[in-house]
């Protein structure tokens, strides 16, 4: 029965796979206004268990989870299991600024990353995960009567897709079964589209096509610590760190301008610019965290993280600055995160839900840029809960969390999200490496 369950939970991941991977065919990573600025919306790091416990994780460990976000955490584990964790979302939107109001929203496959062990106290995970997405589009008409009335109505539309993926390889080892070290190797990688169009209604002007392709690449590391320190009974407190080191930005940037008239394409401009020759750098970036746990009753943990952009170079160039109505600057991104989880009764034999883990959190975030020398900040509060999947001894199971949450507000004449994120997580998990034993 448990063998046919196993199989079960791999062939539903597998089936969902292929249907997220059609459905992603034309669709954006990410819908906002915002995502058009620098590199776009940067994702929040974590599986669906960090993320409905409001993002934390520097200082979590839990042997039934892969929490990547401290790569010293992948050996609070099983020592002969074998973990998988593949995770959907589902955000839905609304915007507002000053009278003007729209929705939309988004499905995305946001992580999908394996773990194993190495030696004894050791472990090693590897991993793809979303780090930023771009996805915009918008339009406006002219409204100057001496503009329009010497040349008929002219229509402005702005759009963007693409994505930058982040591949890690991360190892740890515990020492003392206290002190645990960890590290990552990361790729970046990806593809960001951003067009402008200008059409006029008198086919007597030429329309104009421009905009920016960027291919971006980048290599850099993660290093990470974690200590439990015993407080009595099965109390513990865990206190880790992380820091992320900033890196030179790799690739290429293609600057085009086209005019139209009558089927008829003229290249106004066309060039080619090396990223690695323009100083562009991704953040760097520094977290520490607390928290205290009782077994695997209950815990609780608080985080902050500081990544610092301000040399990234994101305003001067090409593809990356924004030439309109708001200034665009770099700056220091900050965030708070708390979170909590419970769970009744871990070994309960007779009541379903007393064995599910139950979350909260919240968070506060300020972004990597600031507009006219406005903070763009959101906050948000998350619930979630962890169904297990057949006997408790293997740990497979499905987290389910949602975020409701905000970014920016209506002053300053800036753009209001409201939104409504949900995540599906599937956990999975199986003892390998261990020898037949027969009776």
């Amino acid at each position: 029965m448990i063998r046919k369950i196993e199989k079960l939970i791999v062939l539903t991941v597998f089936l969902v796979i292929s249907v997220c991977v059609s459905a992603q065919d034309g669709t954006y990573g990410a819908y906002s206004p915002y995502s058009i600025y620098g590199i776009g919306d940067i994702a929040k790091e974590g599986t669906a268990f960090n993320k409905s416990m409001g993002g934390t994780g520097i200082a979590t460990r839990n042997r039934r989870f892969i929490n990547y976000t401290n790569p010293a955490a992948v050996t609070a584990r099983d020592t002969l299991s074998f973990m998988a964790d593949f995770g959907l979302s589902q955000k839905n939107t609304l915007y507002r600024q000053g009278d003007m109001r729209s929705a939309n929203n988004t499905f995305n496959i946001y992580d999908f990353i394996l773990s194993f062990p190495i030696y004894r106290s050791s472990a090693f995970m590897v991993g793809i995960t979303p780090y930023s997405d771009v996805g915009y589009d918008f339009s406006s008409i002219e409204t100057d009567p001496d503009i329009i009335g010497n040349t008929g109505n002219i229509t402005y539309d702005s759009f963007g897709t693409g994505s930058i993926y982040q591949a890690f390889l991360g190892a740890g080892v515990t020492f003392w079964k206290k002190l645990s070290i960890g590290a990552e190797a990361i790729y970046y990688f990806g593809n960001i589209d951003k067009v402008t169009n200008m059409d006029y209604s008198d086919g007597s002007y030429r329309s104009l096509n421009s905009g920016n392709e960027l291919m971006v690449r980048g290599t850099t590391g993660k290093f990470g610590l974690q200590y439990e320190q015993k407080l009595g009974g099965d109390v513990s407190m865990i206190i880790g760190a992380t820091y992320k080191m900033g890196t030179g930005m790799k690739g290429y940037s293609t600057t085009f301008r086209y005019a139209n008239q009558s089927g008829v394409t003229d290249s106004l401009r066309y060039t080619v610019d090396t990223l690695g020759a323009s100083g562009l750098r991704f953040g760097d970036e520094i977290g520490l965290g607390i928290s205290v746990k009782k077994g695997e009753k209950w815990s609780a943990e608080f985080d902050y993280l500081r990544s610092d952009w301000r040399k990234s170079g994101f305003e001067s160039a090409k593809g990356f600055a924004v030439s309109g109505s708001s200034v665009f600057s770099s700056t220091v991104s900050q965030s708070f995160r708390a979170g909590f989880e419970l769970v009744p009764n871990r070994n309960d034999v007779r009541y379903y839900f007393r064995r599910c883990s139950y979350r909260f959190g919240m968070y506060y975030d300020q972004a990597y840029y600031k507009l006219d020398g406005n903070n763009v900040n959101s906050m948000g509060l998350t619930l979630g809960m962890t169904l297990p999947v057949e006997n408790d001894r293997k740990y497979n199971g499905i987290t389910l969390g949602v975020d409701l949450g905000q970014r920016a507000s209506s002053r300053n004449n800036m753009i209001r999200e409201r939104y409504v994120m949900f995540v599906v997580g599937f956990n999975i998990h199986d003892i390998w490496f261990r020898k037949p034993q027969y009776n």
